[in-house]
């Protein structure tokens, strides 16, 4: 991307001023037929926006800092919207935090891997990224799904799948610590296991060979890459006001999503489906800018940074909103139940156990994508058919 083309004035700019106005005219409120389609076409149009500005921003930054960019800003505004939900919602909310990170968890390391892998591994005839830093990022999930959504399943101090008080404290903590441990070892010295296969080779001590190989491989094709991949990055003047037009756009995504959500509950009702689907609906539309994102970097032969945006959100998901719940939980009334339901239990360790079997050899095939894909609709039927 061209840093004239970041400081274009066009669409990409007006598209999130316009989301929002219509989120503030339109917050609180229950549209009708005609509300609910502009509403709609303004949610989209930010998130067509945001995945543009998050890519000027990584741009400048450069990978893997523009991958987590994207990660944490979308994951600290669902967090804040999952907390105002619980907050003054009533005795139905004790399992919102758990069905929304558990399906953002699910459309993470099943629907953008899997859609990422399938169209990178079509395109290139195989998708390769590096099994160190995506197996370290597929641990770090596991690790902090099983702590905070499986673990309270089976504890005793409380009554039901929740935790007590200072199993929460510690869950909260331990989730901040892993998330951190991540973040520290993405962006400092063992960074180039993050990056995309070929833009660098491991220089560390002991470093795997089959990053060189695979680099080698790849040098030919890069070759033929678009100019404006390799283009100057933008200013910082062209930075600071993707970064600002990214947060408009992803605060409008989420508002915007929650405007619709009264839409989507009438629709969900009227077809006899359960509540829990509204949930899945909301996660993935407030995720569309990293599927889209995810999606152009695997066309791009860039799977390392589909990889990262999808582990790299899941990672936030679940290490921001533990936390965040747990402080907030001071305020709510009524129980917080994290604990897994039995099929959910399954599809989580099925997908952990694929995953594991996809990152090892750090390549993939259409076929690899295409079993993440079909646990991610396994999720999804028996959300709507439990």
């Amino acid at each position: 991307m061209s840093a004239s083309t970041a400081g274009r004035f066009g669409w990409t700019v007006a598209a999130p001023l316009v989301a929002a106005v219509v989120l503030v005219f339109t917050w609180g409120t229950h549209p009708g037929v005609v509300g609910n389609i502009l509403v709609a076409i303004a949610l989209f149009g930010a998130v067509l926006a945001g995945v543009h500005h998050a890519e000027v921003v990584a741009h400048r930054v450069g990978e893997p800092f523009g991958s987590l960019v994207l990660a944490v800003a979308v994951t600290v505004i669902e967090v804040a919207l999952i907390v105002t939900l619980m907050v003054s919602g009533g005795d139905d909310t004790s399992t919102l935090a758990r069905d929304t990170v558990f399906s953002a968890l699910m459309i993470t390391v099943n629907g953008i891997v899997g859609l990422a892998l399938l169209l990178g591994a079509m395109r290139h005839t195989y998708a390769v990224f590096h099994p160190e830093g995506t197996g370290s990022a597929l641990a770090t999930v596991i690790s902090l799904a099983g702590l905070t959504l499986v673990v309270p399943t089976f504890t005793t101090g409380a009554s039901g799948p929740v935790f007590t008080g200072s199993q929460l404290v510690f869950a909260a903590v331990a989730s901040l610590a892993l998330y951190g441990a991540f973040v520290a070892t993405q962006t400092g010295r063992h960074r180039d296991f993050f990056l995309p296969v070929g833009t660098a080779i491991s220089t560390h001590p002991g470093g795997d060979d089959r990053s060189e190989e695979r680099s080698e491989e790849r040098s030919e094709e890069r070759s033929e890459e678009p100019a404006e991949v390799h283009a100057a990055p933008p200013t910082n003047r062209q930075t600071w006001t993707s970064v600002a037009l990214l947060l408009v756009a992803l605060v409008s995504v989420v508002g915007l999503a929650k405007v619709e959500s009264y839409a989507i509950e009438e629709g969900v009702s009227g077809l006899g489906l359960p509540q829990a689907v509204v949930g899945v609906i909301i996660a993935m539309t407030v995720l569309l800018p990293e599927t889209l994102a995810a999606v152009r970097a695997a066309l791009r032969d860039r799977v390392q940074i589909s990889l990262n945006l999808a582990y790299g959100s899941a990672m936030a998901s679940i290490g921001l909103t533990i936390p965040a719940i747990a402080i907030a939980s001071i305020w709510l009334d009524g129980p917080l139940a994290l604990g897994l339901d039995p099929v959910q239990l399954v599809l989580l360790g099925l997908s952990a156990v694929v995953g594991v079997l996809t990152v090892v050899p750090g390549r993939a095939v259409p076929l690899n994508g295409a079993v993440h894909l079909v646990l991610f609709s396994a999720f999804v039927f028996l959300t709507v058919s439990p």
